[in-house]
């Protein structure tokens, strides 16, 4: 503050001058954890998240810690301390991460996500025959909630009875609101152990639900990018064994 070390007790005034001085000793926690990277340049890179890790917080093995592992240090004036994720997936969540390197990116694409610009879509497998597409607008947490689907396929299945494999587009972003609104619907996501029926977790598999697509403005030259992975290979596995296993039980 004004050329002099500030302590947490130094008030603010008008006029003055603050410098924020990166100390080379703090070093950033590494988690040594490989990720697959779809897309990176000097401003943003796309991840594709594995499912059973957290994207950030208290525990040293999150996404967060691993990105400087994975990713290379921004050239740019701004650059972060840390390449830093601008949205959420869950834990048991797979698929498309969006992440800031610079300063101008991180504000950018967060002004993005405000303005609900940027599209994202999902893959879910849920426990019963899903009747049609629709549109689910029930509030979570008294704000605002939308999410639309569409039907992808329905398969028989000896002990769901019937599994339905959607595409998912939420046009808002409440915590766990995919989850949420499929399961008001009667037909929770496969392998929810929190919004799902106990007795029909699929063991072993973890949730049925990916990240598969994202469109938004690149915050540098504001062109717009559309990022799209694979389908996870467990999605289709589980499908045609559901479907062979019925077909072999009927035959």
């Amino acid at each position: 503050m004004n050329g002099q070390t500030a302590l947490t007790g130094t008030w603010v005034n008008s006029e003055q001058i603050i410098e924020l001085i990166d100390d080379p000793s703090n070093k950033p926690k590494v988690f040594e954890y490989n990720l697959e990277v779809v897309f990176e340049d000097e401003h943003i890179a796309v991840i594709n998240k594995p499912p059973g890790i957290t994207v950030s917080g208290n525990s040293f093995k999150t996404i967060f810690n691993a990105l400087p592992f994975n990713l290379k240090e921004s050239t740019e004036a701004d650059k972060l301390f840390k390449p830093t994720p601008v949205h959420r997936l869950d834990n048991q969540t797979s698929g498309i991460l969006l992440v800031a390197k610079t300063k101008t990116a991180q504000i950018e694409l967060g002004n993005q996500f405000r303005n609900k610009t940027i599209q994202k879509k999902y893959c879910a497998i849920v426990v019963g025959k899903v009747a049609k597409n629709s549109t689910i607008n029930t509030p979570i947490e008294n704000k605002i909630a939308e999410t639309s689907f569409e039907i992808i396929e329905v398969v028989k299945s000896l002990k769901y009875n019937e599994l339905s494999f959607l595409k998912v587009s939420p046009k808002t972003g409440r915590t766990h609101q995919i989850r949420i609104h499929l399961a008001s619907i009667f037909h929770p996501i496969l392998g929810d152990k929190l919004y799902g029926n106990a007795e029909k977790i699929h063991k072993g598999k973890g949730l049925f639900l990916a990240a598969t697509e994202i469109t938004f403005l690149h915050p540098k030259t504001t062109t717009t990018i559309n990022f799209k992975i694979a389908i996870p290979n467990k999605f289709n596995s589980l499908l045609i064994r559901e479907k062979r296993r019925w077909n072999s039980y009927n035959n």
